[in-house]
């Protein structure tokens, strides 16, 4: 009786353990413990920074907005926000700190999951589920924006259901717009040649994948990206996995923030974090759904 029950113990530790195994496989505990301990005892002298950025305004609603928010890109000659709902398809303008300014209707978008500024009055909107990436532009006088006006580039790649394009950010000097898939598997597509910046030479389009660079991000999914224009890094924000990841030139992973209770100031986990967007000072704001608007700061040294 007495070995019958070690057995039976034994085999449930044995189950308990292959469980805990594929948990932190999956999760990538592994390779983020790896980076924070390389992290505790290096710190990287290039980066941003992000461990040092502080809560400064936390899940703020955004009034007037009960859609799902999708998305967060930074307008510089507006100093304004742009993000887009999917339920109810708009391009909604907001604040720096997250009022409404103004509201546009899409038609035709199907599934609008990122927006991304790559120029002035100029914007690219994905559809997720089509893989399809939309040029709008947009000036005081826009009611509305309507998909069958607008240059379009569908990517029919990496197709998977709803699990699409989910971010997107922009090197105005590199003229890259990169492209998030969110998983299954995950990838950042470097597409070069949209949208068209000169119509008096002939249409290319080229798009790159980094493997490597992909295979070094220890998160579940992506959410959003930001392009930093200063150092020429890139975020990626993974709501599964509650945390933005800088990642150099290379690809290697550099700093990381928190979405958690307890770090970066936050009195309580952001719920489901969807969009990023970073200003000329380095500013970061994040919106999660449904409606929920952050903003983290650097500390004055």
């Amino acid at each position: 009786m007495r070995r019958s029950y070690r057995l039976i113990t034994a085999s449930v530790l044995l189950v308990a353990l292959a469980l805990a195994g594929v948990a932190a496989h999956e999760f990538r505990l592994f390779e983020r413990g790896w980076f924070n301990l390389k992290a505790w005892w290096q710190p990287a002298e290039q980066g941003i920074g992000l461990d040092r950025y502080q809560v400064a305004l936390e899940a703020q609603p955004i009034e007037g907005l009960n859609d799902d928010v999708s998305a967060l890109t930074y307008d510089p000659d507006r100093k304004t926000l742009f993000t887009v709902t999917n339920s109810n398809p708009e391009l909604i303008e907001l604040s720096l700190d997250g009022r409404i300014l103004r509201r546009v209707p899409l038609t035709g978008f199907g599934d609008p999951e990122a927006v991304e500024y790559v120029g002035p009055n100029s914007y690219v909107i994905t559809d997720e589920r089509q893989h399809r990436l939309i040029r709008v532009r947009l000036d005081d006088s826009t009611l509305f924006l309507d998909a069958g006006d607008a240059e379009q580039l569908t990517l029919g790649i990496g197709l998977n259901g709803n699990k699409g394009f989910e971010g997107l950010a922009y090197d105005s000097v590199g003229k890259r717009l990169f492209v998030a898939k969110e998983r299954d598997p995950m990838l950042i597509y470097e597409v070069h040649g949209f949208p068209h910046a000169d119509p008096e030479q002939p249409y290319a389009v080229r798009v790159e994948q980094d493997r490597r660079r992909d295979a070094r991000m220890f998160v579940r999914d992506l959410s959003s990206l930001q392009y930093d224009e200063r150092s020429g890094h890139l975020l990626a924000l993974s709501d599964e996995s509650r945390l933005v990841i800088e990642l150099d030139v290379d690809g290697r992973p550099l700093s990381t923030l928190s979405l958690r209770k307890g770090f970066q100031g936050l009195k309580k986990t952001v719920p489901q974090a969807e969009g990023l967007a970073m200003d000329e000072a380095g500013t970061l704001y994040l919106v999660s759904e449904p409606n929920l608007f952050y903003v983290f700061k650097q500390p004055v040294d």
